[in-house]
């Protein structure tokens, strides 16, 4: 497979798109990030790298560093994760407060904001220094000691953050929240704020990819079964209530976030990573959406 061929006639078909959504300006920081830009990153198992447009360009990863809280709060709960929280599609808004209050304060799944809030209350609650512990797991899995939190984007979600304080708040007089709100509301955030290239995140996502064998890095232990099943809750929660949608047109598991990014996997092949931060009305990147529905129909490359 020619997969830099493709990637480059895909990347030239997609430039259309290029003012086609907005970035989250309801993110004061990531409001002023320049929209008109796109990067790609494809890794295979076993070693090659195909690129184009600003594939080492950071940008601040947001609902994609969900899926390495998971890892970690799977790693360290196992099967006891998921008396708190579910496994099933959302179906409604990443921020929703009614779906929440009518199940009692159990969220969905660990990648809407509910979910995702509780998973930093659990890695409160057993890491002894979380901040450290959850950006040096990252590093390690992308293979990049630079990667790190944008201090000021996290201050930034902070100042506007209420509907997730409210979440927080509802999460807590449900009793599934443990540790202070404003702490997990922080962590949550900082979280969210890393900032990781196209290249290092798809460099992370190969440790997915590759579910046929154990994961084991430094202590964030989970068996190939464990692996395949956070592959399976991408497939199904990853994209909000536009999974339905990506798993249509695309049929690989991934996660998105609001800062333009789409990282998803082939299993036993590789992990692919788009970046444009102009987004559809469900917060998805536009331009991330149509190159991987172009991927997967070029390449005959999807699990369906």
């Amino acid at each position: 497979m020619n997969y830099q061929a493709i990637i480059d006639d895909i990347f030239h078909k997609v430039q259309p798109l290029i003012n086609e959504g907005k970035q989250a300006n309801y993110i004061p920081a990531l409001a002023k990030v320049n929209p008109n830009q796109t990067g790609v990153c494809l890794k295979t198992l076993d070693g090659r790298e195909y690129s184009a447009g600003k594939s080492s360009e950071r940008f601040s990863i947001q609902s994609i560093s969900k899926v390495f809280s998971l890892a970690m709060a799977l790693s360290l709960e196992k099967q006891n994760l998921w008396k708190r929280m579910g496994k099933e599609p959302s179906g409604t808004a990443f921020n929703s407060l009614v779906q929440l209050e009518l199940e009692n304060g159990i969220p969905r799944n660990p990648f809407i904001n509910a979910g995702a809030i509780v998973v930093a209350d659990i890695l409160l609650s057993h890491l002894f220094n979380p901040e450290s512990e959850f950006i040096d797991f990252v590093r390690l899995i992308s293979g990049s000691s630079t990667v790190n939190y944008n201090f000021s984007v996290a201050r930034s979600e902070r100042s506007q953050g209420y509907l997730n304080a409210a979440i927080a708040n509802l999460l807590k007089y449900h009793n599934n929240i443990e540790n202070d709100i404003e702490h997990v509301l922080q962590f949550y955030f900082l979280m969210c704020s890393i900032e990781m290239n196209c290249k290092e995140l798809s460099n992370a996502f190969l440790c997915f990819a590759d579910h046929k064998k154990a994961f084991d890095y430094n202590g964030v232990f989970l068996t190939s079964s464990q692996v395949k099943r956070i592959n399976a809750i991408m497939q199904t929660c990853g994209f909000y209530d536009e999974s339905g949608e990506f798993s249509y047109l695309v049929g690989l598991p991934g996660k998105s976030g609001v800062g333009g990014g789409i990282s998803a996997i082939y299993p036993q092949r590789y992990a692919v990573t788009v970046f444009s931060p102009r987004l559809n009305e469900k917060g998805n990147s536009v331009i991330g959406m149509k190159f991987l529905e172009l991927l997967t129909t070029e390449t005959k490359e999807s699990i369906f």
